[in-house]
């Protein structure tokens, strides 16, 4: 896929003579190209030889398999998409499966029959199964009934919550801790995670934590739904909520969850958004991470889907993936999700997967075979920087804040030899948009925490929504929500959001390389669609947003994208903006004996031939035109080594590993 990519993106320069900017795979040699194996040669013997091979696990998550009921009221599993999305995680070698909830629509014996029939032949074949219940198993199943059907899933060694046996459990694999929660336990079972955190920080490096629903949703969401719209003086919710976000961001952990039928991931702050800085080092720490936590929405597996209700909650969360297809309201098919975490060592891979269907219910004639394409995907270390990257159309004259950045600009990021690594230019010209329905919120005195429609409005936006003050822009709408004082309801109105980029510079140890790798994670992951609430296409390049959804209280222009954005959903078409990115030696290492490297196709391969290297400083005029090099030249990407800084800098177009190798 990344070769594909690369000469996508040789294509797409060719035409604008900025070819040389791309950042794809030089055209040299094969005698280039460095390959990650032991084999000493001449040209490799002075790297560091890479440490015995860790091992991988893999998570997959299997969202929502309801399938509705027949014409005799009997409630099914959507048996189709269900097989279709453990098939694909079979193929791509998944440990465990987790099942995020409503696993069935009615908790009925046959459904729980159905689901089993389905996930037992990938079990027997060796893939492990952590199901959560949903809320519709706890509305409607019988809890000895969820024992006995889920009982042969549940791991034997899974450690349970006293009083929530085989309701709230956790297991550790490999490097993972994983815990599991049923639907709305997240509050109820906060003080016990922490506890277990707490006891096995040291063992591990990541965790994940998977329930049906969370703090933060599309169309639900505990926050909305218990704290703002929720009942006086019942507290469970209200008391913990922004605790469960400090945790969570301290301990940088991966949230995922079921129950809004679309797929979304997100980061969600421990402050809040607008005073949640990009992270970089100070001298005496080291590096640091943004006070945030990831959020995943795992999608759908079901024969429902739901439109995007509500919209970004901006005070608190910003979205960098956002799909869903509802098969009504103009949208023409449903989707099925299939997302895969992969953790190895301190590194963790993430791809989640996409296929379009019309199934409808478990009729051999609606049955199909999934057209997979790449839909989002990260890879990070737990030793990162990291910043959110805003699209260029925030309206000019936008007063200023700090972290309404839509340049690739950061702090230093410092490996542990001493490289320090930053991103020195370049904007997110190229984006995805969507847009929300408009919903309402209404309070009865004496019953609701909000005991007049100001105090509902208060409450709103004390947790959900960022007030939209010149010092404080909401980028979102000018008037994200409204009273509507004759109706005594609160109107949060249909608006257009662009989406953030989560872009993370991380380090790894050396393999077959002179020094550490860095990992570019994050700029590669949008490509200019826009699709309305319930899922139907836009073109982001003629449509205007809906009304009122610009800081400037009008409706968000249409974009003009760079030639790059394929406008399609399929990251495989994906290009990034042109970002510059420099790496300034350490005193392990010089120019005489190591160069810049980037890894193709599992080789480490020099980024620029000694020839064809600028000799100087980076510029950002060489983000709009190449600087004048050889004609043998054009074929490779724009990168130099300047001197007086002992730091080399590179234009890119992706997603990429850095690395210095011996010359």
């Amino acid at each position: 896929m990344l070769t594909k990519q690369i000469w996508t993106i040789f294509a797409c320069f060719a035409l604008t003579g900025l070819l040389s900017a791309c950042g794809g795979s030089s055209n040299k040699d094969s005698e280039n190209a460095i390959p990650d194996t032991e084999t000493e040669t001449e040209t490799d013997k002075d790297q560091v030889e890479a440490p015995t091979p860790e091992s991988t696990f893999k998570i997959g998550l299997l969202p929502d398999t309801q399938g509705g009921t027949d014409s005799d009221n009997q409630a099914h599993v959507a048996m189709h998409p269900m097989d279709e999305v453990l098939a694909h995680q079979q193929k791509a070698g998944v440990d465990l499966v987790i099942a995020v909830g409503d696993l069935t629509d009615h908790g009925s014996t046959l459904e729980f029959n159905e689901w089993r029939s389905v996930a037992e032949p990938y079990r027997d074949s060796g893939m492990t199964f952590l199901p959560v219940m949903g809320n519709h198993e706890t509305s409607y199943a019988y809890t000895v009934e969820w024992i006995e059907n889920m009982r042969d899933f549940i791991p034997e060694d899974a450690v349970h919550m006293h009083g929530y046996e085989w309701v709230n459990y956790y297991v550790i694999r490999d490097n993972v801790l994983i815990i599991g929660l049923a639907y709305y336990n997240l509050p109820i079972a906060f003080d016990w995670i922490t506890g277990v955190i707490l006891e096995h920080r040291d063992d591990v490096d990541h965790i994940v934590v998977a329930s049906h629903d969370g703090l933060i949703g599309a169309k639900y969401g505990q926050t909305r739904e218990q704290i703002v719209d929720g009942t006086k003086d019942d507290n469970w919710v209200y008391d913990v909520q922004p605790r469960i976000r400090d945790f969570f961001a301290e301990h940088d952990v991966i949230y995922v969850q079921g129950h809004e039928h679309q797929y979304q991931r997100s980061v969600v702050s421990a402050k809040t958004i607008l005073t949640t800085l990009p992270s970089g080092s100070t001298p005496t720490g080291g590096n640091y991470r943004m006070d945030v936590y990831t959020q995943i929405m795992s999608g759908n597996a079901s024969y429902k889907g739901y439109e995007f209700r509500y919209g970004e909650r901006d005070l608190v969360q910003a979205i960098v993936a956002q799909k869903n297809a509802t098969m009504s309201g103009g949208s023409q098919n449903f989707d099925v999700n299939s997302s895969v975490l992969s953790f190895t060592g301190t590194r963790v891979d993430y791809e989640s997967w996409f296929a379009p269907h019309t199934a409808q219910s478990n009729d051999a004639d609606q049955d199909f075979i999934a057209d997979w394409s790449l839909l989002d995907k990260f890879s990070r270390s737990t030793n990162r920087c990291e910043m959110l990257i805003y699209p260029t159309s925030i309206p000019e004259g936008t007063r200023s804040v700090m972290v309404l950045q839509p340049e690739y600009r950061s702090d230093i990021c410092i490996s542990d030899s001493g490289l320090t690594a930053k991103l020195i230019g370049g904007e997110n010209a190229t984006f995805n948009r969507t847009d929300t329905r408009t919903r309402d919120m209404s309070y009865t005195p004496g019953i609701s925490r909000a005991e007049s429609l100001m105090d509902l409005t208060r409450l709103a936006y004390q947790w959900l929504f960022q007030v939209h003050e010149s010092w404080t822009p909401n980028l979102n709408s000018a008037a994200r929500i409204i009273p509507n004082f004759e109706t005594e309801e609160l109107v949060i109105p249909e608006t257009t959001f662009d989406l953030k980029e989560h872009v993370t510079l991380s380090w790894l140890p050396a393999a077959n390389t002179a020094s550490e790798i860095l990992l570019i994670s994050g700029t590669q992951n949008q490509t200019g669609v826009y699709q309305d609430d319930y899922g139907v296409p836009l073109d982001i390049e003629a449509a205007t947003g809906l009304p009122l959804s610009s800081a400037t209280g009008t409706e968000k222009p249409a974009v003009v994208l760079p030639p790059t954005a394929s406008k399609e959903w399929d990251l495989a078409t994906a290009v990034s903006d042109t970002y510059a990115v420099s790496l300034q030696l350490s005193d392990d290492h010089s120019d005489s004996e190591h160069t810049l490297a980037w890894k193709i196709d599992g080789h480490w391969t020099e980024v620029v031939s000694h020839d064809c290297r600028v000799e100087g400083a980076f510029d950002e005029a060489f983000l709009n035109e190449a600087p004048t090099r050889l004609e043998s030249c054009r074929t490779e990407p724009v990168a130099g080594f300047d001197t007086d800084r002992q730091l080399w800098w590179v234009l890119l177009n992706q997603d990429i590993e850095l690395a210095l190798i011996t010359q």
